[in-house]
C-alpha cells in the first residue's frame, strides 16, 4: 500500500514539471503527508488540468458516513474498475496525486524500518488517483476526496514491500486525465513503474504523522 508520502518541491519545480500555473496559494512543502489530510492533485477542468486539494481517503458519493474514507486511501489496480466504491470514479473522475517521494516500511529483524523512495532525478512525479464528491444529506459542505492507485512493486521496491503506487510518465498523464481514454488503455497504464528509483533508510520520526519536518527525509 501507499500510506505516507512527500511533496517538498518548490512551486517553480511543480509548474515546470506539470506545465500548469496557478498553484494554490496555500501550498507549502510537506515531508510526511498522511491519510485524512488535504493533498495536492491535478484534475481535468474545463480548460485542461487544474490544481485542486482533495482529502486523502476516498468517500464514494453514495456513502452514508464519510468515515468510510479512512479505509479508502488506496485502490488496487487489479480491481479499481470493478469495486463499487471505486468503479464510477475510475470511469469519470481520475486525478494525478502529486508527490516527490513515498515511504514504505521494510520488515527487519529489529522491527520495521522506514524507507524513503524517490526518482533518481529527485523531480516531482504523478501517482494515478481517483476522486469523488460526497454531499451530506443535511445540505452541509460537500467533501471532495481521493485514493491513490497501487500496483505490484517493481524490482527497486520489491525488497522493501510488495506494493507501490502507480507512477505515470509524462506521456501517460494526459491519457489518465482524458475522459475519452478507453477502459483497456486506462488499465494498461496501471503497471509497475519502469523508470529509475532510489531508496534509502530514514529516521523513525516519520512513524508519527505529527512530524512533518525536513528531518523526515534525511538519510540515516
Amino acid at each position: 500500500m501507499c500510506g505516507r508520502y512527500t511533496l517538498a518541491s518548490t512551486p517553480e519545480a511543480l509548474v515546470e514539471e506539470f506545465g500548469v500555473g496557478g498553484l494554490p496559494g496555500e501550498y507549502r512543502p510537506r515531508y510526511n503527508i498522511a491519510p485524512s489530510q488535504p493533498v495536492l492533485t491535478l484534475v481535468s477542468g474545463k480548460d485542461g488540468p487544474e490544481w485542486r486539494y482533495l482529502r486523502w481517503g476516498l468517500v464514494p458519493f453514495w456513502a452514508d458516513d464519510p468515515a468510510i474514507g479512512q479505509r479508502m486511501i488506496n485502490a488496487r489496480a487489479e480491481s479499481v474498475d470493478a469495486r463499487p466504491a471505486f468503479r464510477r470514479s475510475f470511469e469519470q473522475r481520475r486525478c494525478l496525486v502529486v508527490a516527490d517521494g513515498f515511504y514504505e516500511w521494510r520488515r527487519d529483524p529489529g522491527g520495521r524500518t522506514p524507507i524513503h523512495i524517490r526518482l533518481v532525478t529527485r523531480r516531482p512525479f504523478a501517482m494515478a488517483g481517483i476522486w469523488d464528491r460526497w454531499v451530506p444529506r443535511d445540505g452541509g459542505e460537500p467533501l471532495e476526496s481521493c485514493a491513490i492507485i497501487t500496483t505490484a512493486a517493481n524490482p527497486s521496491v520489491r525488497p522493501i514491500h510488495d506494493r507501490m503506487p502507480v507512477i505515470l510518465d509524462r506521456e501517460e498523464r494526459a491519457e489518465w486525465l482524458d475522459r475519452g481514454t478507453d477502459r483497456e488503455r486506462l488499465r494498461a497504464l496501471l503497471e509497475p513503474y519502469t523508470g529509475q528509483l532510489e531508496a534509502y533508510e530514514v529516521s523513525r520520526l516519520v512513524n508519527s504523522p505529527a512530524n512533518d519536518v525536513p528531518a523526515c527525509i534525511e538519510p540515516v
